[in-house]
């Protein structure tokens, strides 16, 4: 009884010194988002479904990357086209759009790619420094003995010799540990492709959807193009981001629907 009693003296006297002790938590990283101009063009939308949905041969296309700040850390999501390697091209590179906003390519920690295509990782080459995160089938499509076609071997080459840090996923990431910025798994139209959570806090859950949908249209109507690489993981893709649409209200933005650019403030400014 003596000694139970002593302890709780004890734990009265000396707890709060012992709580006081503690490290305060630590606020939230500052995350802003800003869409960057990867390139501009048309495209046939009749390419963009396997049940002839559409008709219109020629109908505005968009290239968009992105640039995530988290605290003092920089990571850039998709790279766009090479600068005059097609007529979609954009005609300033991501360097130079990245020094209107006083960030180094040197300062660019992470760089994620939703997928292997020359429209998404032109400019990946931009940042040899950055740690490349990308899909583990993905990944392994690239540097297969016989890369799958239409990957962009070349742009990856810098990381394929060991140049580079690398992260293959085979699920989703949680890319600084805080559950603000998540890599989504969401393979259908590539076999690795990818998609972006920002947990953005005044504008609230933003999902860059990659190429998992072109358009309105084949997002609302879960339509899938012929090319895509396999057609029932295309479907499960779209109706798992519907569903963290509805579950998170988030923004849900398709990079390549010039309809979706003006979702983000206008660069250089960034959504927070």
């Amino acid at each position: 009884m003596r000694r139970t009693l002593y302890a709780l003296v004890l734990a009265a006297a000396f707890g709060p010194l012992v709580a006081a002790a503690q490290p305060a938590a630590q606020p939230p990283a500052e995350l802003t988002l800003t869409r960057l101009d990867c390139g501009n063009g048309f495209n046939d939308q009749r390419r963009f479904s396997d049940t002839f949905a559409y008709t219109n041969p020629r109908v505005p296309f968009t290239f968009s990357c992105y640039l995530i700040k988290h605290g003092d850390d920089y990571m850039v999501w998709d790279t766009g086209y090479l600068p005059g390697s097609n007529a979609n091209a954009p005609t300033v590179t991501l360097v130079d759009q990245l020094a209107q906003l006083k960030v180094r390519p040197e300062q660019v920690k992470f760089v994620g790619i939703s997928h292997f295509h020359a429209d998404h990782t032109g400019q990946l080459g931009s940042f040899p420094g950055a740690t490349l995160l990308i899909g583990e089938r993905e990944w392994a499509a690239i540097t297969a003995p016989k890369p799958m076609q239409g990957a962009n071997v070349a742009g990856f080459t810098h990381w394929i010799s060991g140049g580079g840090k690398l992260e293959t996923q085979a699920g989703d990431k949680d890319v600084f540990g805080d559950g603000s910025v998540m890599i989504l798994r969401a393979p259908g139209h590539t076999p690795g492709h990818q998609a972006l959570l920002v947990r953005l806090k005044e504008k609230g859950p933003v999902v860059l959807l990659g190429d998992a949908a072109h358009f309105h249209e084949n997002y609302e109507s879960n339509g899938v193009p012929a090319f895509n690489y396999d057609r029932a993981e295309s479907i499960a893709t779209l109706e798992r981001i519907k569903g963290i649409e509805k579950n998170l209200r988030a923004t849900v933005i398709i990079q390549h629907d010039p309809r979706d650019i003006g979702k983000l403030p206008a660069f250089p400014a960034a959504a927070r």
